[in-house]
């Protein structure tokens, strides 16, 4: 028994072979940004019950949620670094305007999916954040949900209070 060293050389000459060159370059081509005609890249995020719709553009660093300024929103101080949390981690804080209508939940899952649909809208403008905000985790979408209420009980497990007479 031999054991083979294989490199990535010889995984590229493996593949010079034809049909799989195609493959070989379409992972080393970068992909290409996703810009509307007015210059803006969308994407949807989600958390809990909450769907926010974001549009990024270049810009002078507005966030605007729901035709109000960010501040006025989101009232507590911590949801509004979790919205900033991609714009920080990338180096972007003060280029682009935000644009986000979301609906659905409450504050804490209006703000988490305004953070995980502004991550993907970055990605599909500028196509090299990626790797940085996959690093973060900001673009896994948190498929954590409430559990819904069964019959049988106050609520989704907690069973009613026992009465002994």
């Amino acid at each position: 028994m031999t054991e083979e060293r294989t490199t990535l050389e010889d995984l590229k000459g493996a593949l010079e072979g034809g049909e799989n060159e195609a493959v070989v370059e379409a992972a080393a081509a970068p992909a290409e940004p996703k810009i509307d005609a007015q210059g803006r890249s969308y994407a949807t995020g989600r958390r809990k019950d909450a769907v926010a719709r974001v549009w990024v553009k270049p810009g002078s660093g507005r966030i605007v949620v729901n035709g109000k300024e960010l501040d006025k929103y989101f009232a507590r101080p911590v949801l509004r670094m979790v919205i900033n949390q991609p714009l920080s981690v990338a180096g972007r804080e003060r280029q682009f305007d935000i644009i986000a209508t979301v609906t659905g939940g409450g504050l804490s899952g209006q703000a988490g999916a305004i953070r995980h649909g502004l991550s993907r809208a970055l990605t599909y403008y500028e196509p090299g954040l990626r790797a940085v905000l996959k690093k973060h985790g900001f673009l896994t979408r948190d498929s954590r949900v409430v559990e819904r209420k069964k019959y049988g009980r106050a609520k989704a497990r907690r069973s009613f209070q026992f009465s002994k007479r």
